[in-house]
């Protein structure tokens, strides 16, 4: 079984912030994926299901979205891990990414966690050795207007953009779940190219 956790902060007002990417994924990824009504369990909301593979069989996944807000994030993920007796191994995080292009996609083991205080938070909690799949958003330019650019919404001219990325994403899903990260991330960027 894997855990696949989308960071954002819980309440409408935040739904559409570029920082609420991670959970804007999980929902097309439960709904793509036919996954179980969201529970409230571990601080969060937890969805459950399978993927199918590409050589037949399938996948448990669960997806938690913590409702802890974003800078308490590890709480959330951490009392799950360990409810399922997982490692960091098993755990993928989908979060935005100040330091990439709007809508490409990075994704890597381990690492630093470049100021984000979801991952700072998750790497307190269980390490740094979980799987990130970083979500680009843009830098806006200076420092001074990251924290608005962060916690602002989606542009109206970007939502297209975002819903192409959010259904690349849970199509090309499995790959990610048979650790086949290059394949994901290349096929991802060409359906956002289609």
């Amino acid at each position: 079984m894997q855990l696949w956790v989308g960071l954002g902060n819980p309440g409408p007002e935040y739904a559409l912030n570029r920082h609420n990417v991670g959970f804007m994924v999980l929902d097309a990824l439960a709904e793509v994926h036919d996954f179980s009504a969201p529970k409230v369990k571990f601080q969060g909301w937890v969805a459950e299901g399978r993927l199918s593979l590409s050589h037949g069989g399938s996948e448990k996944l669960l997806l938690l979205k913590p409702a802890t807000f974003m800078n308490k994030s590890g709480q959330s993920i951490g009392e799950a891990m360990r409810f399922y007796k997982l490692t960091p191994d098993d755990v993928t995080i989908f979060h935005d990414e100040l330091d990439l292009v709007p809508f490409k996609i990075k994704v890597k083991r381990g690492g630093g966690t470049a100021g984000h205080n979801g991952l700072r938070s998750t790497d307190q909690h269980i390490g740094p050795d979980f799987r990130r799949v970083r979500i680009g958003i843009g830098h806006p330019g200076s420092k001074a207007r990251v924290h608005g650019h962060v916690l602002g919404n989606y542009a109206k001219a970007e939502m297209d953009s975002l819903t192409d990325m959010l259904g690349a994403i849970a199509a090309e899903a499995h790959w990610l779940a048979e650790d086949d990260d290059a394949r994901f991330m290349s096929n991802v960027a060409l359906r956002m190219q289609e």
